[in-house]
């Protein structure tokens, strides 16, 4: 498995983006073949962060793909700054 994480800061409405996210860009990763979970974390003072699973890298890169497309046409105005983007292979899970 293989695993994206995105830290989002300075994001304006937390609710509003999770309501975004939620409605319309799941929708799309869901299709990203080898698509195993994802997850949007409010994590407080305007951070949130974004975790998602594939059964391999490639669909990882895809879903980063589709996060930036996503980002810059539906969200740009509550993400104001680029994520902080970690990946890498998954060696635990449980």
């Amino acid at each position: 498995m293989y695993a994206v994480v995105r830290r989002y800061e300075g994001v304006t409405d937390p609710a509003e983006a999770g309501r975004r996210v939620d409605e319309g860009f799941i929708p799309l990763l869901r299709q990203v073949p080898g698509f195993v979970a994802y997850y949007w974390v409010d994590a407080g003072d305007g951070v949130m962060l974004s975790t998602s699973v594939y059964e391999e890298q490639a669909g990882a890169e895809e879903s980063v793909k589709r996060a930036a497309d996503f980002v810059r046409d539906n969200l740009a105005s509550l993400l104001p700054n680029p994520p902080q983007v970690t990946a890498g292979q998954v060696v635990a899970a449980g």
